[in-house]
């Protein structure tokens, strides 16, 4: 379900990105692609972690309908200037997953969408990346999205891999799927305390991130 964001203006373009191109070995074709498995997919939390993500401050839960998994955050905000703590200008959190997967399936992150607001002056700056990878990998490629002050609303962006980029998960074997987000923030020539969030417009705070299913 696409969330509501009412009464702010989108800040960044939502970018087509490929999050990684390097295929593990005994995965599906690009051809194979199916529909989501039936039957309830469930989802462990391994660890969530970080300067973004302290205990108690988000939340993982897969979707209903089996085609990705939802990350609620209550306190992912980086700030800079205006007073604000040396440390706080960097914030990230990392969500290592073990997803389920029926036998004779695996699973590629094909898109993850994020949502946030920003409070930016003239002359300062603020970044959101990502990246993602399996355990056992050696990737390790980030994906960018500069946002640019001035701005006080709301932000958006995405991450689209294509369908001959998708990286997918070992078919037989278990490997969790880590995604690394990080918020940055740079007051710049601004003099007032700037900040990014993972806060969407309507309270709540969100990144949804959906599969490609494909048969083994």
């Amino acid at each position: 379900m696409t969330p509501k964001l009412s009464g702010a203006r989108w800040a960044a373009l939502a970018s087509v990105v490929a999050l990684a191109a390097v295929l593990l070995p005994g995965v599906a074709n690009a051809d194979e692609l199916a529909a989501p498995p039936s039957g309830r997919i469930t989802l462990d939390v391994v660890t969530v972690n970080g300067s973004g993500c302290p205990a108690g401050t988000a939340a993982v839960n897969m979707l209903p309908d089996n085609t990705g998994f939802r990350i609620d955050y209550s306190a992912f905000r980086a700030e800079d200037g205006g007073g604000a703590a040396p440390t706080a200008f960097r914030k990230n959190c990392q969500v290592n997953v073990n997803v389920h997967i029926p036998q004779g399936f695996t699973f590629a992150v094909a898109r993850a969408d994020y949502w946030g607001r920003a409070r930016l002056a003239a002359g300062a700056s603020a970044l959101h990346r990502t990246n993602y990878y399996y355990q056992g990998s050696s990737e390790n490629n980030f994906v960018d999205h500069p946002i640019a002050g001035p701005l006080n609303g709301t932000w958006r962006s995405t991450d689209i891999t294509p369908v001959t980029e998708l990286v997918w998960a070992p078919c037989g074997e278990v490997r969790n799927l880590n995604i690394n987000t990080e918020l940055r923030v740079d007051a710049g020539t601004s003099t007032t305390r700037n900040w990014v969030s993972m806060r969407g417009s309507d309270g709540q705070a969100y990144t949804l991130v959906q599969f490609s299913w494909a048969n083994c």
